[in-house]
């Protein structure tokens, strides 16, 4: 048989394979990338890219028409606002500071997200949950801060509904620590006023104005529960602050939430107070006694001198550490005080004893018996009425 000659592959561009005399397999090779037939994954990837870019084209044209500056119709937008208070958690007396928790609720109209009930098909829109109120929600809404907080300010819930005429009301719950100046003065009988001041985050009066809600009363179990202290009173009401950060004029609108609370007294004066005081009283029991007795009545009235030492270091630990005395402290002081005059005392008699000079020494005692209790409780009076006249 003739053997045929192939041509060369170089020159051809045919690739042979050889398989059988007379059975060869041709492939056609090429230099060109695109006329490849594409595989499965290269297939996946591009429809997942045209997915993609389907998806974004629409919600960025639609973020760039979102309103996102305070609808300016007749000067500001006038935002109301009320806190619902759940509880008060804890007063730090140490840090001048109070954790409370509730919902806060803004009230506002943008005309520019009134829509027809019937071609939306529902009578409110809700947005409810991060994603939906950050992602979805489309349109402009205050933002608040807390101007006192002290380290602690949370949201962990929020909900946004929007009626057909534009009326937006926002519900977020908070948990937050405000920073307050607590006078200590009275204690244990002061009360005190906590506030905390919300502001609209970089806009100024001639952009937002805030107003206070009524004030709906807490009776019952919606009076929040407080550790030590009983809630007499709260009220809302706005002001004006002059901040850095509020905008052009600089001057921002806020809304105050203030709380009134009174100590429950009955703690201090059941461990200081009423021990304390009778311990003094009971010091005075050395007027009564024989003036032979002098070491007797020099260890009684030592012992109510350490008394009110320990009672002054029980005080330090319970009340902060401030500058000013309050009126426990006072109390302690006093009585101490006069504990060290009937210590005084007992060394004045003795010395008359030893002097022989018997006489002088009863009647000092019989004097004592009504100078000292009548002073005490004369210099006690004075300081009670001077706190609470002048404080």
């Amino acid at each position: 048989m003739q053997e045929m000659n192939y041509p060369s592959p170089e020159l051809s561009g045919i690739k042979y394979t050889k398989r059988h005399p007379r059975h060869h397999e041709v492939t056609k090779s090429s230099d060109f990338p695109w006329e490849h037939t594409l595989n499965r994954g290269t297939l996946f990837t591009t429809l997942l890219a045209v997915i993609f870019v389907a998806i974004t084209i629409p919600v960025f044209a639609q973020t760039q028409s979102v309103p996102l500056t305070p609808p300016a119709d007749d000067g500001p937008v006038v935002v109301r606002a009320a806190f619902h208070l759940q509880d008060i958690n804890e007063i730090d007396e140490n840090a001048e500071t109070f954790e409370f928790t509730g919902i806060l609720t803004l009230t506002w109209q943008d005309r520019r997200q009134a829509f027809d009930p019937r071609e939306a098909q529902t009578e409110e829109k809700i947005y409810q949950g991060d994603y939906q109120f950050n992602e979805l929600s489309p349109a402009w809404f205050p933002q608040v801060i807390l101007a006192n907080e002290s380290g602690l300010f949370e949201k962990h819930s929020v909900l946004l509904r929007v009626k057909p005429d534009g009326t937006s009301i926002l519900l977020e719950t908070i948990n937050a620590v405000a920073e307050v100046t607590l006078d200590l003065r009275r204690c244990p009988f002061d009360s005190q006023r906590l506030e905390a001041v919300f502001e609209v985050l970089g806009v100024d009066t001639s952009e937002v104005v805030l107003e206070a809600e009524p004030v709906s009363l807490l009776t019952g179990s919606q009076k929040p529960k407080i550790p030590q202290w009983i809630l007499t009173n709260l009220t809302f009401s706005t002001r004006e602050r002059t901040v850095p950060y509020a905008g052009s004029k600089g001057t921002s609108s806020s809304f105050v939430l203030t709380t009134d609370v009174k100590r429950k007294s009955f703690f201090l004066v059941r461990l200081v107070i009423f021990p304390l005081l009778l311990i003094v009283m009971l010091s005075w029991s050395v007027f009564w006694m024989d003036r032979s007795s002098l070491g007797d009545r020099i260890s009684l009235s030592f012992i109510g001198i350490l008394t009110a030492v320990a009672y002054q270091t029980v005080v330090s630990d319970i009340l902060p550490r401030i500058s000013y005395s309050t009126l426990i402290h006072g109390f302690i002081n006093i009585s101490f005080i006069f504990m060290c005059v009937t210590a005084t005392i007992n060394l004045v008699v003795g010395w008359f004893d030893k002097q022989g000079d018997f006489k002088r020494g009863d009647l000092i005692d019989y004097r004592c018996r009504r100078i000292v209790p009548l002073a005490y409780l004369g210099v006690l009076s004075v300081v009670v009425v001077v706190v609470f006249v002048f404080f």
